[in-house]
């Protein structure tokens, strides 16, 4: 029979790693500091000690159990956790008969937590409304999904919507520094950095593949007595499954800097053919979504400001069906954003605006453009002599300076003549002719 402590050790090495290194208080969670760090909503809530219902909304592995669970142990709730996937109302009726004789047992609170709740259909969310309308428990609900599209309204205005964000370089760092640090894979005593920044990107902000992916590499480390991980050995074990797509690689970039060029050259053919390039590889359809947004608005801007709508609704299709159903709405967006009108008129003035920005001082606001909302501020002359515009003639208020005094006009945006703003500058020098004739 092994020693007591041996056992010790194969059961917990039986426990998944990504469980025993699952937080156990606020201090140990790594990233989302936009709703958990100082001030910030989440924290808040923890720190009131009053639990409310909330819709945790993120891509997998980014922290909506961990802080479910840190919810109920913080309010010292007993915690239910239902997963829509495998569950039904049989289990709903379960969890409301739980949460009555904990509540009929010192009025104890109950967290009951929902995993994937965007799979419950209506009837089945239904089933948690009176409930929660009553204060017999708080509900959590997890989701990969929108919660505007998978999650019945009436359930959607009992809970506030917390947004997770993919955990960042520095928090998938943390990660591994922690495994390293705690020896939580024994077989494993030292990663490369060339390694670790490959596992990284394979994580694609994903802290639970990054996790099980180190655990995979544990276990051929032991039979292969390895202690170090190399970038070479990384790639020997996990080949086919890294260079799928070298997320953080020179190929990856490239690529989409093929795709950005195409589209920004008006060849919907090579956009097309670069971006099923990239899903073909492994690229995250998220990713490419983010990419041609920002593609809508860098290289096409008002020229067609259709192009950025098609852009959001082509990501918000892709939420709503997923692979590989949602990818043709992102095909048909790079096909329109390659054929759009091209303009970065509005990428050059954002640009110039921030840079003179940095620059310049912090400029008074002209009294005449200033707020007057009390009697006070009036007397100060806040808002005196500001020339309301629809009451001008054609709506524009001829000389007037919406500028700071002193400050010369910069000519940040200067339109193309490509597109919708061919009409734009027509109309912008129009206005600037009323200008100089009212000056």
């Amino acid at each position: 029979m092994a020693p007591k402590a041996d056992r010790k050790t194969d059961t917990m090495a039986q426990v998944p790693l990504a469980e025993r290194l699952r937080p156990t208080s606020l201090g140990e969670v790594i990233g989302q500091q936009h709703l958990l760090g100082d001030g910030m909503p989440l924290r808040i809530a923890f720190e009131s000690g009053q639990p409310h219902s909330c819709i945790l909304w993120g891509p997998p592995g980014v922290g909506k159990t961990t802080i479910a669970r840190l919810m109920a142990s913080s309010f010292d709730a007993h915690f239910i956790t239902i997963s829509a996937v495998l569950s039904g109302v049989k289990d709903i009726r379960e969890a409301v008969e739980q949460a009555s004789i904990w509540q009929g047992q010192g009025g104890r609170r109950t967290i009951v937590f929902v995993d994937e709740v965007h799979r419950f259909n209506k009837s089945q969310q239904d089933a948690f409304l009176p409930h929660v309308e009553s204060g017999l428990f708080t509900f959590i609900g997890a989701t990969t999904e929108n919660p505007s599209f998978e999650v019945n309204s009436a359930l959607l205005s009992r809970a506030v919507v917390y947004v997770l964000q993919p955990l960042v370089e520095t928090d998938l760092k943390q990660i591994v520094a922690r495994v390293l640090e705690e020896r939580a894979l024994p077989a494993i005593e030292t990663i490369a950095n060339d390694a670790v920044k490959r596992l990284i990107a394979y994580a694609d902000g994903d802290a639970r593949r990054l996790l099980n992916t180190l655990e995979s590499l544990s276990v051929a480390a032991r039979s292969e007595k390895v202690t170090e991980v190399t970038d070479a050995w990384l790639l020997k074990v996990l080949g086919q499954q890294l260079r799928l797509y070298d997320k953080g690689g020179e190929q990856f970039y490239d690529t989409i800097s093929a795709l950005h060029k195409s589209v920004r050259g008006s060849d919907p053919d090579a956009a097309l053919y670069w971006f099923m390039r990239m899903l073909d590889g492994g690229a995250e359809p998220r990713y490419m979504a983010r990419r041609l947004v920002r593609m809508a608005s860098e290289d096409i801007g008002l020229a067609d400001p259709r192009a950025l709508r098609m852009a959001l609704d082509a990501a918000e299709v892709y939420e709503r069906l997923g692979s590989p159903e949602g990818e043709l709405a992102l095909a048909q967006c790079v096909l329109y954003l390659a054929v759009a009108p091209k303009s970065n008129a509005v990428y050059k003035a954002f640009n110039e605006a921030k840079a003179f920005i940095s620059q310049d001082g912090t400029r008074p606001v002209p009294l005449h453009l200033r707020n007057a909302p009390t009697r006070l501020m009036k007397e100060l002359d806040y808002g005196k002599n500001y020339r309301y515009a629809h009451d001008e003639e054609d709506g524009f208020a001829a000389g007037e300076n919406y500028f700071p005094e002193g400050m010369a006009a910069p000519g940040f945006y200067r339109p193309v003549s490509r597109g919708l703003e061919i009409k734009i500058a027509d109309k912008l020098n129009e206005l600037k002719l009323k200008n100089n004739k009212k000056n």
